[in-house]
């Protein structure tokens, strides 16, 4: 299998449970760390992964996030607000990454958007990730200042995406 392909059978999404928890939490410090070197400082960086998963996160991740397991392992996840429309913690695992993991999460997120009769879905991205929402139409809106419970703040880009032809905001 080339590097950048996975096939679809091998591919599953899931809605995250309790147990799923520790598993995403280290994944997120890996996909931050792999994806944010050169865009944030190391000091950052360091700060907003540093700390251990609290009761808070683990209740999040049962209520909002989904996984995607390729081969039955956790290869990425991310997580919907759909009373929002909030897209958030879109993670995946470094040797996922480019092999269309972060597309497939992005895309059932959107799906369960356009179920529950969303017309807008919006996100901040890091500065790393923001070409990424761009190629999946995806618009900038303005720099925000993403600022963690851990103390560092973090530049961001505000984004938004229409699901219906003929939203207007």
């Amino acid at each position: 299998m080339k590097r950048s392909e996975i096939h679809s059978g091998s591919l599953r999404i899931r809605k995250a449970n309790l147990d799923d928890a520790p598993g995403i939490f280290a994944l997120r410090r890996e996909a931050i760390l792999a994806q944010c070197r050169g865009h944030y400082p190391p000091r950052d960086l360091e700060i907003w992964t540093s700390g251990a998963m609290s009761e808070a996160f683990a209740r999040r991740v049962e209520e909002l996030f989904y996984v995607v397991d390729v081969d039955a392992r956790m290869a990425g996840c991310g997580m919907i607000d759909l009373s929002t429309g909030k897209i958030d913690a879109v993670f995946v695992r470094p040797e996922y990454m480019r092999r269309g993991v972060g597309r497939a999460i992005m895309d059932h997120l959107e799906h369960l958007a356009l179920r529950a009769g969303l017309a807008k879905l919006h996100l901040e991205a890091t500065l790393n990730a923001a070409p990424f929402y761009l190629a999946l139409g995806f618009q900038p809106e303005g720099d925000k200042l993403y600022r963690s419970s851990l103390g560092v703040s973090l530049a961001c880009v505000s984004m938004s995406k229409p699901l219906r032809k003929g939203w207007e905001g």
